[in-house]
């Protein structure tokens, strides 16, 4: 049935349902009320003016009133009493308009996270709130770069200053100011101020606002504040010297009372407010629930913060105190009645003159005397009693005024800025329309003002509406609107009301009465203006909002407002600066404004449209209502240069009460702001407004099949809405909407409805006939079962006798056949029996026949071969016998003869001729000795052939063997069985024997077994008793012991994050710092100090200490550095000098040692004898070396001579030359000479360690010699006897040595020539080697020789092996001989297979290693190619040649860099500050991280401390420099985090620290820093990854942010699933299809792919990828919970499951990458929970239950919250309950859960880095060539 809207006296509208369908012409409407009574209402027939009809139900408690489909007052009230009290919203939209309701109760919808959440969002994503209406001025701003402002209004007690502060409060949190100069906080400070002396309690608001304000407040061009300004409107003077019944003075005059005990304000003379007539007068001077004292002290410290003296302050109060001692001065009237008198005593006229300063005599004389000035005279006249209380009155009015304007001009100067103001947005906090019982001059001004405001609200509105008409293309049709312009010329135009009160003030005897009877000549025929029935005093005003019935007593003298000239004077000449300050300067009676608002300005220029008011004469003083208009026109000149926001306050009730809604009231309220006139210009046209998109979503289950098949949805709805609605002026199509007349959305939603309500009943229906169905086939199914369960049972019974039966036949037959089978078998075995011993004995006696005459042969066998070989033996040995002989004899002779020949001269002489005979007759002999191992190699094959042959002849005839003796075998064998019956007939008596003392033993160990067990129960009940007691014990322990743990584990996560928020707050104040100094030095910026100090200006290469060998590498640098600089420097020569010198004192050492070991060498010879063959090879061994080290002594002279003249000729250059860049070419002939003979020094070093070397060796053998046999001490004692020494080599050796004696030394034994002597020793050392060299070879033969027996035997050894298996084999049977086969073959392939395997494995080895090494040495050869190339161009360059280079031997790598302190800088710079990700992707991760740690090393290795320091600290320098270059690059952001932290932790693994190393290889180890302890730097460097990682993440959000809400929240990931609701004037953003800004949720999960693949890229540390996924997680569950606290629309069982669905994406993507691990599911419970409480049913008690123990992580009121916020999406689903919230709320009461709201989506785990060692050395790091860092080398 249709519902409609009656009116109600006490509800105003009342809802009812037709119960019969209305006819035109009827009278009346029958009509259901909601408590069921029937009531009839009648309709004007003329008029014919219907009821207004109610919306739909889906439609109530929207965001918009404009989304409402009936637009109208009822409509309008009801949404809003079911927002407020149903759902405790307090803000809802109409149009553009913010309505807030005061709640009268402190709500938490106003802290920090509500204002970063409204921040940067849309104003129809959100739900209505005062921080989107500032969100919105302040995104226009920054959008349009136009000014804004805010106009708050609204009657007393509504809240406006509320809403004015928390709009200021959020731009101040938004805009907050780039500098230090906290003018955000300057001015929030200013409220207190200005609340205490401009705000009062009031009957109907405790705190109620007694002026208007404009505060502007300035932005610069990046919109942060940079000042403010505030003008005041029309202060309400009257309240400081009378206040109404229940009502107050200004609060600070309260508070000054309640802190009138302080020490400070003693002077004051001071008491309770109870005291004083001025604060008095209302009663009651306390408010309930306010601290005055508490409030004043708020109010001293924002004077304090806004820059106001303690001086200033005291004069301040000062003054105050004095207004309430000038109130409560005691005046007496005199007798005659026209004059009067004050006390000279009377303390409060002594205070306020002491106060202000001002003498006694003259305020207490003029207070009661007034001066008359005539053309002639002057006379001072005495005052009535009632105009000396009035003087007074006016004279404190006017010192509170002047006070209030001074007050606010210092605000003013506290907020001024000196920069140049971009823009500025203006919140206006004015009074709205007020109606009294007794309305004065004030309410007079505040509705004058109001009727301003509205008329340029309505323009405003009008012009929105064209605007939108005109965009979407629709044809725009005129439509009338309120227009009160002839009330506002009613007022102010000329001869006006305002201009008549003027006119009445400057007449001398002007009245009240005279000015109203002028009124009601002038003004009676005006429809806007009437006279009162019953009264001659007042009038009426028709304004926009109602009637208003003014009293005229008191208008004059409030527009004069006249306060005499000589107590002004009086005040002027004060002894307080202040006081006079305040009076001096003033040009008119009273300022209704401060100093900026009289004039404009200075940063906003506004030109007006009126021409300026002319200057009035100083005689003619300006009136309060004429002020107040020109102000009020600058305002409105203002307002209209700005685009406005509308916020219109509701005073939900007059008694305060929270959550308590007044329909009367609030429809007033409503009628006086503007709202309805709002609705009624909507609802003239086209109120109802959807994008075709939306509304092809919401009721595309109206379009038919056919209709769908077309792509173009505009099409689509063109075509539906032409056949539901067939009147074309209810809708019209426009651009990108379509707009839709009143009460048309309802029909489209009744049709929707009826829609699905057929296709329910549908479905109702076939379900219910399916349930029959089912049914019915399940009782048949019954039926059928029980049918075959007794069927079967009657088939089993007769199977079962049938069976029976067979059995007993069967049993029958098989005993008979038993029987018969038995009796035979026992026939046959008596049968087999006598065959078997028959037969034995015949085979027994064949057997032993073949025995006998197989053992004779055997017998014969052996006896002649025994004789055979007794016979070859003694042949043998007499043929050895005679051999001997003949030879022994053959030798001695031989001996004898060779004897007398060496004897003579003549066989030396042949010696020498015939050495290189001998020579070659060695050599053949050694062929001949090979040929002779090829012969013995031959015969051993032959022999290993001969030996196979042999051994198959013996298998075969072991086989005939086995044959012939099988017959002996048996008889062997019954033996056999004999003894060992025998034997089994003892065992079986002793067994019988053991067999009785086991069962003895066994019964006594029962026993003791019983006994045991009855002792093991007692001791394991004792044993559970002690457990339990443990258990108990440990519990607590242990319980306490996690408490204590869990309390450690918070306290250091407190810790943690505290540290890294100081941290951040570091890294902030750090660039707010650089911003700073960019600021000031815009031109020119300067190194910081630490950074510039470390760089070495040096233009020549620093040495180090400790590097003064390496003088290759300081000619390396002279080379780099160029041939002008190094002829300058004299290092290099000095270096070489010393150098030398070393060398000199080195090899005098081993002269020395070579000299003691000669003698004891030569000791040791003269105590040997001279027969010892080894004794001579060690003479010639130490005669050898010491010939070595004379030839080392003659070169090493040389090279002394060659550096004498090199320095000589260095010299005489320098000398000639003044400029030694002048030739080159003799400077480079000098550095090459000097090269080679730093070459020549490093060849002679080594030769010298070799040297060394060789005489430890003679040492170590000659120790060695006296425990071995001679022939290897001979071989062993040769120093060089290792190396394979050619005959050549041996000869030259020997020419050498000859050649240097001759030069150095004489023999002393030699011939009168010398020759004889040198010849012997000549051969006597080329003997040594020959002999050396045969005995090598003999030894070799030797070893090949044992090494052929060697394989003899094992050969020997296979073949015994393999004559066992065999003869095992033969005892097996055929197929165990087979399978054992099969099993040796398998096990020898095997074993080849392992060998070959192993061999296979060498041999990969060998070419890996033969692969590195052709790689280095193809890198080598590159590399001296390329060096060969420079060298070519540089000789043709200088024109020189070099003819010969002595290769240096290639050493390791020991994993240090070394870098000249100048190349510091293009390290930096080619290695941190321009280095890119992109050039590193195929190297090692992390690789700068260890070129730095092996920079660091070199520098720790020669103890550079300052290299260390500089390295270090230029290095966090660059990359905060590249961090803060590159501060949203994600994959630079990440480079530099994992490389930090991989600095970091080679500083740890390499630091020394046990702790670090138990990781380490050996190799590592080795690489540890040895001199410095670089924790601090460690502790720089955390510090500086914390920086990275917060950036990291904070770059990370900022990338996501605005994909969440659109992905998780508003995209359909489930096609179908949502439906879109009506919507208001406010449009969502994200609701276009095509918009920019919608994504999906495969758009979040591809930006967290990429973050990934980049953090895994870039070698990141595991444990901190997880980290970041944890935040990214809690981010995305924070923002995705506060929209959705936040938003009404999508709280929806249709979001719960797209959230669902969404989540489980997300932890199937954690699952993927494997980081379920991170706890990022965990951060993500609160969304969980909140998308299961949308899906959950909210009906019954249980349902509540369920609900309270499924949403543990989330609070109390974020549980309230979501069930408020909760809207169905049809018709078919009901809304939650106002009783179930309750009981929510009741059975969470217990909870103590936060009072925040929302979650704190900027909240930041702290992050942990642990300890992650590498597994890299550092000598296998590589450095590729595109870093450019080539000035690095490898140590």
């Amino acid at each position: 049935y249709t519902r409609v809207w009656i009116p109600d006296p006490d509800e105003v509208w009342r809802s009812a349902e037709l119960t019969k369908d209305y006819k035109e012409g009827e009278k009346s409407l029958q009509l259901r009320l909601e408590d069921e009574t029937i009531r009839e209402y009648p309709i004007d027939v003329q008029s014919n003016q219907l009821p207004f009809l109610r919306n739909p139900d889906i439609l109530v408690g929207e965001n918009d009133l404009t989304a409402l489909s009936y637009l109208h007052e009822p409509a309008v009230l009801h949404n809003l009493k079911v927002r407020f009290l149903e759902s405790n919203h307090i803000y809802t939209y109409c149009g553009i308009v913010l309505v807030a309701i005061n709640p009268y109760e402190q709500l938490p919808i106003y802290g920090q996270d509500v204002i970063y959440a409204y921040s940067g969002q849309n104003m129809g994503d959100m739900d209505p709130h005062i921080f989107a209406v500032a969100e919105e001025a302040y995104k226009q701003m920054a959008r349009d770069e136009k000014n804004q402002s805010i106009i708050v209004s609204g009657e007393s007690g509504a809240g406006k200053t509320v809403s004015a502060k928390y709009a200021m409060r959020y731009f101040a949190t938004v805009g907050g100011s780039a500098s230090e100069t906290n003018i955000e906080e300057k001015v929030l400070a200013s409220s207190p101020i200005m609340e205490a002396i401009g705000n009062a309690k009031t009957t109907r608001n405790d705190n109620s606002s007694r002026f208007g304000k404009y505060i502007q407040i300035g932005f610069d061009k990046r919109y942060h504040i940079i000042g403010a300004n505030m003008r005041t409107y029309l202060l309400e003077k009257s309240r400081v010297v009378f206040q109404a019944d229940d009502e107050r003075n200004y609060h600070i005059f309260y508070q000054l009372c309640a802190a009138a005990s302080l020490p400070e304000f003693k002077e004051l003379a001071l008491t309770c407010a109870e005291d004083f007539f001025y604060t008095s007068q209302g009663g009651d001077t306390s408010i309930e629930g306010v601290d005055d004292a508490e409030d004043f002290e708020k109010t001293r410290q924002a004077f304090t913060l806004l820059g106001v003296r303690e001086s200033h302050q005291i004069s301040i109060f000062k003054i105050i105190a004095s207004i309430l001692h000038l109130g409560s001065v005691e005046i007496q009237a005199e007798r005659d009645g026209d004059s009067c008198s004050i006390s000279p005593q009377d303390e409060h006229l002594s205070n306020f003159c002491r106060l202000l300063g001002v003498e006694h005599s003259q305020m207490e004389h003029w207070l009661c005397h007034r001066k008359l000035v005539t053309t002639s005279e002057t006379y001072v006249k005495t005052m009535s009693l009632q105009q000396v209380v009035n003087a007074r009155n006016a004279l404190a009015k006017h010192i509170y005024a002047q006070l209030f304007n001074w007050i606010v001009e210092h605000i003013n100067k506290a907020l001024h800025t000196s920069l140049k103001q971009h823009s500025f947005i203006g919140v206006l906090d004015i009074y709205g329309f007020e109606t009294f019982e007794v309305n004065s001059f004030e309410q007079f001004c505040i509705n004058f003002a109001n009727e301003k405001l509205q008329q340029q609200f309505n323009s405003h509105v009008f012009k929105l509406e064209q605007e939108e008409y005109m965009k979407e293309q629709i044809p725009w049709t005129l439509i009338d609107f309120y227009d009160n312009q002839p009330c506002i010329d009613l007022i102010e135009a000329k001869l006006g009301i305002l201009d008549l009160l003027d006119e009445e003030c400057k007449v001398p005897k002007g009245t009240d009465q005279n000015w109203v009877q002028k009124l009601y000549d002038r003004h009676s025929s005006s429809q806007h203006f009437q006279k009162p029935r019953m009264s001659s005093t007042s009038f009426i005003v028709v304004h926009f909002a109602d009637k208003v019935e003014y009293l005229s007593d008191g208008f004059l003298e409030k527009n004069r407002d006249t306060v005499y000239e000589e107590q002004i004077n009086i005040l002027k000449a004060s002894k307080f600066p202040l006081v006079s300050d305040l009076f001096r300067d003033d040009k008119d009676a009273i300022s209704a404004t401060t100093p900026a608002g009289k004039g404009s300005s200075s940063k906003i220029n506004i030109r007006s449209a009126k021409p300026p008011m002319k200057a009035s004469n100083k005689d003619h003083k300006k009136t309060v209502g004429h002020q107040f208009r020109n102000s009020l026109n600058r305002l409105m000149e203002t307002l209209n240069a700005t685009t406005p926001h509308y916020v219109r306050c509701i005073k939900p009730n007059d008694d305060k009460l929270p959550f308590y809604f007044d329909p009367k009231r609030a429809v007033q309220q409503l009628r006086a702001c503007g709202v309805l006139e709002t609705i009624r210009i909507s609802a003239a046209g086209y109120p109802s407004r959807w994008t075709y998109h939306d509304f092809f979503n919401r009721y595309r289950v109206l379009v038919k099949k056919r209709e769908l098949a077309n792509t173009d949805k505009k099409a689509i709805c063109k075509s539906v809405l032409e056949s539901l609605i067939r009147d074309p002026d209810k809708f019209q199509f426009g651009r990108t909407k379509i707009f839709f007349r009143a009460g048309q959305v309802a029909y489209l939603e009744k049709l929707r409805a009826d829609k699905f309500r057929a296709a329910t009943i549908m479905i109702q229906k076939t379900v219910r006939g399916w349930l029959q169905k089912v049914k019915y086939h399940r009782l048949k199914k019954a039926t059928i079962t029980l049918q075959r369960y007794c069927r079967g049972y009657l088939a089993r019974r007769l199977a079962e006798h049938l069976r029976r039966t067979h059995a007993a036949v069967v049993f029958q037959k098989q005993y008979r056949m038993l029987r018969a089978q038995r009796a035979y078998q026992r026939f046959r075995r008596a049968a087999v029996i006598i065959q078997a011993f028959a037969r034995a004995m015949f085979v027994r006696r064949v057997y032993r026949q073949v025995l006998m005459e197989h053992k004779a042969t055997i017998i014969q066998k052996h006896a002649r071969g025994w004789m055979a070989r007794r016979c070859f033996q003694r042949l043998r040995h007499a043929a050895i016998v005679i051999q001997c002989a003949f030879r022994r004899l053959k030798a001695k002779q031989q001996l004898k003869a060779l004897k007398i020949e060496a004897r003579s001269a003549e066989h030396l002489k042949r010696l020498n001729v015939g050495m290189e005979n001998k020579v070659v007759q060695l050599q053949r002999k050694i062929d001949e000795q090979n040929k002779e191992i090829k012969t013995l190699s031959e015969k051993l094959s032959t022999i290993t052939t001969t030996h196979a042959t042999e051994v198959e002849k013996l298998n075969r005839e072991l086989a005939c063997y086995q044959q012939n003796q099988g017959a002996e075998v048996s008889l062997q064998l019954q033996e056999e069985v004999q003894s060992l019956r025998t034997e089994l007939q003892r065992a079986h008596s002793e067994r019988q024997v053991l067999e009785d003392a086991h069962s003895r033993e066994r019964d006594e160990l029962k026993k003791r077994v019983a006994d045991l067990k009855q002792e093991n129960a007692l001791l394991k009940d004792e044993k559970e008793q002690l457990n339990n007691q443990i258990l108990c014990q440990s519990k607590d322990e242990f319980a306490q012991n996690s408490m204590k743990e869990n309390l450690l584990m918070k306290e250091l996560e407190e810790e943690r994050s505290r540290y890294q928020n100081l941290v951040k707050e570091y890294s902030q104040l750090e660039q707010r710092y650089d911003n700073l100094r960019d600021e000031q030095t815009p031109g020119h910026r300067r190194n910081p100090s630490n950074q510039s100090s470390l760089e070495s200006d040096s233009n020549y290469p620093s040495v180090s200490t400790s590097e003064v060998g390496d003088t290759e590498d300081t000619l390396q640098q002279v080379e780099e550095i160029g041939v002008e600089k190094a002829a300058m420097d004299m290092t290099v020569f000095l270096k070489l000098q010393k150098r030398v010198r070393e060398l000199e004192q080195e090899r005098k050492k081993l002269q020395v040692q070579l000299e003691k070991r000669e003698q004891q060498e030569s000791k040791k010879g003269q105590m040997e004898q001279p027969k010892n063959d080894i004794g001579l090879d060690q003479d010639s061994d130490l005669a050898y070396n010491s010939l070595k080290r004379q030839e080392l002594e003659s070169e090493n002279k040389k090279l002394k001579n060659d550096l004498n003249e090199l320095r000589k000729a260095v010299a005489d250059q320098a000398t000639q030359n003044n400029f030694p860049h002048s030739s080159p070419d003799g400077y480079s002939l000098l550095l090459n000479q000097l090269k080679l003979a730093n070459e020549e020094l490093e060849v002679r070093k080594e030769e010298v360690l070799i040297l060394r070397t060789q005489i430890v060796n003679a040492d170590q053998h000659r120790l060695a010699g006296k425990s071995t046999e001679p022939n290897i001490n001979a071989r062993t004692s040769w120093p060089n006897s290792e190396k394979h020494v050619d005959q050549e080599d041996a000869i030259e050796a020997y020419h050498g040595v000859c050649q240097t004696n001759s030069q150095t030394e004489d023999w002393g034994y030699l011939n009168e020539d010398g020759e004889l002597g040198l010849a012997y020793q000549g051969l006597k050392e080329v003997a040594r080697l020959l002999e050396a060299q045969l005995q090598a070879q003999s030894l070799e033969h030797e070893e090949e020789v044992e090494n052929l027996k060697a394989q003899l035997e094992a050969l020997k050894e296979e073949m015994d092996k393999q004559q066992q298996t065999f003869c095992q084999t033969l005892l097996l049977s055929p197929e165990a001989q087979v399978d054992f086969g099969v099993q040796q073959e398998i096990s020898r392939l095997t074993n080849e297979n392992l060998d070959l395997k192993e061999l296979v494995e060498k041999l990969e080895k060998n070419e890996r290693k033969l692969k590195k090494q052709l790689k280095i040495y193809m890198k080598k050869a590159q590399d001296l190619e390329a060096a060969q190339a420079l060298a070519q161009s540089d000789r043709r360059h200088h024109e020189l040649t070099r003819q010969v280079t002595v290769q240096r031997k290639e050493k390791d790598f020991q994993g240090m860099l070394e870098y000249h302190k100048e190349d510091e800088a293009a390290l930096i710079r080619n290695l941190v500050t321009d280095l890119k990700p992109q050039m590193l992707s195929g190297t090692v991760p992390c690789l700068p991280a260890y070129i730095l740690y092996m920079c660091i090393r070199h520098a720790d290795y020669t103890n550079d401390d300052l290299k260390v320091h500089s390295l270090l600290t230029s290095t966090i320098n660059g990359i905060k420099k590249v961090l803060k270059k590159h501060n949203d690059d994600f994959e630079m952001t990440t480079f530099w985090l994992s490389n930090t932290c991989r600095l970091l932790h080679c500083l740890k693994q390499y630091s020394g620290d046990e702790g670090f190393m138990t990781q380490n290889t050996a190799k590592q180890n080795e690489h540890c820093l040895k001199n410095f302890d670089l924790t601090e730097y460690r502790q720089v460097l955390s510090d500086l990854s914390i920086q990275i990682y917060q950036q990291l993440i904070k770059i990370a959000e900022g990338l996501l942010q605005p994909m969440i809400v659109s992905a998780m929240l508003e995209n359909e990931s489930i096609q179908g699933l949502s439906g879109v609701k009506p919507t208001g004037y406010r449009k969502r953003s994200s609701s276009m299809v095509d918009g920019d800004n919608s994504y999906c949720l495969e758009a979040i999960i591809h930006q967290m792919n990429s973050f990934h693949t980049v953090m895994c890229d870039q070698g990141l540390d595991p444990e901190i990828i997880l980290q970041v996924f944890k935040q990214l997680f809690y981010m995305i569950n924070a923002v995705t919970l506060n929209n959705l606290l936040l938003r009404k629309d999508v709280c929806s069982w249709s979001t719960g499951m797209q959230l669902r669905y969404n989540i489980s994406q997300l932890e199937e993507w954690l699952r993927g990458r494997n980081l379920h691990q991170s706890g990022a599911v965990q951060t993500m419970e609160p969304l969980i929970q909140a998308a299961q409480l949308l899906q959950l049913k909210k009906k019954t008690r249980e349902d509540a239950e369920a609900i309270c123990s499924l949403c543990t992580s989330l609070s109390t009121q974020q549980i309230v919250k979501i069930l408020n916020l909760y809207t169905p999406l049809n018709e078919f689903e009901e809304r939650v309950t106002v009783s179930f919230i309750r009981t929510i709320q009741a059975q969470l009461q217990d909870r103590n859960d936060p009072q925040q709201l929302l979650l704190d989506f900027k909240h930041m785990f702290p992050v942990l880095f642990p300890f992650n060692p590498s597994s890299l050395t550092m000598d296998s790091i590589h450095i590729p060539a595109c870093l450019n860092l080539e000035f690095l080398n490898e140590v």
